[in-house]
């Protein structure tokens, strides 16, 4: 999972915000490189996510929790390996 990658340094925090930005500019974005070798569909770990998918239909959700949620999602994630 993206969490991993964090924590061997495969990957740091601005390439985790760099996909969460990807994410809430084109929700409908697939596949999105970062790091040294990775990418990452953050539209199906938000698809997954039971939370992030629930929360980003709601209207009341203001901009640093849906930040939140996706990022989650994303860390959560399986990214491939390129």
């Amino acid at each position: 999972m993206t969490l991993d990658l964090l924590a061997t340094l495969d990957i740091v925090d601005d390439d985790v915000s760099a996909v969460v930005d990807a994410y809430l500019a084109d929700p409908t974005s697939r596949m999105v490189a970062f790091g040294e070798g990775y990418r990452i569909d953050p539209a199906a770990a938000v698809a997954s996510h039971p939370f992030a998918r629930t929360l980003m239909d709601q209207p009341w959700a203001g901009d640093a929790l849906r930040r939140a949620a996706v990022r989650a999602a994303i860390l959560l994630a399986e990214p491939e390996r390129t």
